[in-house]
């Protein structure tokens, strides 16, 4: 399957926690990282998941912001460090490339923020990944 989601980070579930409508499933990425998805109920049992399944982690450029430091106090379950290895910037949005252990994520975040947050090739950053913006497919 083709798809234009450009962020798929392959991995391992490692735990699934259901609760009433959705669960949260827990991923050992290949790079190392964890990753956290939060999907629904129906969709861990069509799959079907279990722990000990190979996973692809699907993230859209949009869902990931960018910090340039560890953030404590946030809801935000995922923070992948990682480098910027190159910005295409236009009038309004910026493409970021980022460099994470295992694998490379895109960031789409706006020319201001690139410019505000003194982005460059090189620079280290943190991905921010809400649970609920991670979709998963079985390999």
């Amino acid at each position: 399957m083709t798809l234009s989601i450009r962020n798929q980070l392959p991995g391992t579930i490692t735990a699934i926690t259901p609760g009433e409508a959705m669960a949260t499933v827990k991923i050992h990425l290949t790079g190392g990282q964890l990753l956290t998805a939060a999907i629904t109920l129906d969709a861990l049992n069509d799959l079907p998941l279990t722990q000990g399944t190979p996973v692809t982690a699907l993230v859209k450029a949009t869902d990931i912001s960018l910090a340039t430091t560890p953030i404590q106090g946030l809801s935000i379950r995922n923070q992948l460090p990682g480098t910027i290895t190159g910005i295409a910037t236009g009038p309004a949005m910026a493409s970021v490339k980022i460099a994470v252990d295992g694998a490379a994520l895109t960031a789409a975040i706006t020319t201001d923020a690139t410019t505000d947050l003194a982005l460059t090739p090189g620079t280290p950053v943190i991905a921010l990944i809400k649970a609920t913006e991670v979709a998963l497919t079985t390999t």
